[in-house]
C-alpha cells in the first residue's frame, strides 16, 4: 500500500496525562524522541499526521482543564485533529469519515496508552477493513497492579499487546518500518 493511502494516528499523546496519579517519567523521553521521529518521518514522506485527543467532562481530560493539549516537548503540526471519549478512536469522533474521505486504507498507529486507547484503535480499525502498523516504541503506558496484588511493568505490558496485536490486528514495526516505502513484490 503506497504512502498517499496511509495516515499516522497519535492517540492522546496530551499533558492530561501528567497529571493523573499513575503517570511516570521512566520511558517518557525515550516515546517523546521515537513518537517525535515517526511524526518528523510521516511529515517528511508527506503522510497525514491525525492526532486525536481524549476528553471528559470532568478531572484533567476536561477542555476547562487546560491540559488536553500535546504533550510537551512533542511537536505533531497535524494535519487533522479528532476529540474522542471512548477508548476507540473510531467511536464518535469522526475520524473514518475523514480517513474515508482521503482516501486511507493503511493505518500507523502510536500514542499513549500501549495496552487501552492504542490497542483499542488498532483492532477497531483493522476489523473495519485498514491495514495497521503498530508502533510499539512510539506507544507509551505505566505500569499497573493485577487483583492479586502484583505490579505488571510497563515492558510486560508492552510485551502482551504486541503478542495479542500481531499477526491478528497489526503488523508490529519500529519507526524506521513504519515509515520505509512499499517494497515491489517482483522478484530480481
Amino acid at each position: 500500500m503506497s504512502h498517499n493511502q496511509t495516515a499516522l494516528i497519535v492517540i492522546d499523546a496530551q499533558e492530561s496525562f501528567r497529571h493523573r496519579p499513575f503517570f511516570r517519567n521512566d520511558d517518557l523521553p525515550h516515546f517523546v524522541e521515537r513518537l517525535q521521529a515517526l511524526v518528523d518521518g510521516a511529515r517528511s514522506q508527506g503522510i497525514p499526521i491525525v492526532q486525536i485527543f481524549h476528553v471528559a467532562d470532568e478531572g484533567p481530560f476536561s477542555e476547562r482543564s487546560g491540559h488536553v493539549s500535546t504533550l510537551a516537548p512533542l511537536q505533531i503540526e497535524p494535519n487533522a485533529v479528532f476529540r474522542k471519549r471512548r477508548h476507540s478512536a473510531f467511536v464518535g469522533s469522526g475520524l473514518a469519515v475523514w480517513l474515508t474521505a482521503n482516501g486511507i486504507r493503511r493505518l500507523i498507529i502510536s500514542g499513549i496508552r500501549t495496552e487501552q486507547c492504542c490497542e483499542t484503535t488498532t483492532r477497531h480499525g483493522s476489523d473495519l477493513g485498514y491495514t495497521v502498523d503498530y508502533v510499539t516504541e512510539a506507544t507509551l503506558t505505566f505500569p499497573m497492579t493485577d487483583s492479586l496484588g502484583r505490579t505488571i511493568s510497563a515492558a510486560e505490558i508492552r510485551a502482551r499487546t504486541e503478542l495479542v496485536l500481531a499477526g491478528r490486528f497489526a503488523r508490529i514495526v519500529t519507526v524506521e518500518q513504519a515509515l520505509a516505502p512499499e517494497r515491489s513484490p517482483i522478484a530480481a
